[in-house]
């Protein structure tokens, strides 16, 4: 785990994509995707089938090492509403032993707005705990503390001459943070695309921060100008 502290709390970079928040026992997780294997293989793309599976041996993992009691999903839960209809039974069961084991909310997002409460857990659009929101997609504008997901944000740099990309939460220097997907399906978007900055406002800088070697490493993204 590394250590971040942010909007006045003490979090942790766990599983180099989700953030534990000690004071909570939670463990935040955004774009977990379920079933986007199967949803592409009903419109002709086939893919391996088990990135269910894979995303929810990372949750495990990361409950594992922190001790976290409660888990909030910051949407994008599963890549469609009929995603739970689609959990083969060795993910489905993985996914009800978790939620069994934990206090379990999904925030839903856009991909699965309609999605119901059919593996447990609470369902919620939004929600603010200890005065931070936590939900989906960063919304333009809002002053208050923030945690959301929905743009994958992905680090894109050149060191000499290899291009690297790895998967970064974006922060803004007015207490926002967009985490990086999740789950074993999901692409990126650079951190610095403009739709990611213009989410973020309004801020003086924006950063990208992600672990290496167990340290956290902030690469600014964005300044306003003087």
């Amino acid at each position: 785990m590394v250590p971040l502290s942010f909007a006045g709390e003490e979090f942790a970079i766990v599983q180099e994509r989700a953030l534990y928040w000690p004071r909570e026992r939670a463990l935040l997780v955004a774009d977990l995707h379920l079933e986007k294997a199967s949803f592409y293989a009903r419109h002709g793309q086939l893919l391996p089938p088990y990135d269910s599976r894979e995303t929810l041996e990372r949750v495990a993992a990361a409950i594992r090492e922190t001790g976290a009691r409660r888990v909030y999903t910051l949407g994008d839960n599963f890549h469609d509403s009929a995603g739970p209809s689609r959990l083969e039974p060795h993910a489905a069961g993985m996914l009800d032993a978790l939620v069994r084991a934990t206090d379990w909310v999904w925030i839903t997002g856009n991909h699965d707005a309609a999605m119901e409460a059919a593996c447990g857990g609470t369902l919620a659009e939004e929600l603010e705990i200890a005065g931070l929101v936590l939900r989906h997609k960063a919304l333009a504008g809002e002053t208050r503390p923030e945690l959301s997901g929905h743009y994958h944000p992905r680090l894109q740099v050149v060191v000499r001459d290899r291009s690297i990309r790895r998967a970064c939460a974006v922060v803004s220097s007015a207490g926002r943070m967009i985490l990086p997907a999740f789950g074993a399906l999901t692409g990126g978007m650079n951190a610095a695309d403009p739709a990611i900055v213009k989410a973020l406002q309004p801020a003086a800088a924006i950063d990208a921060v992600l672990p290496s070697k167990g340290r956290l490493v902030q690469v600014p993204l964005w300044r306003k100008a003087a």
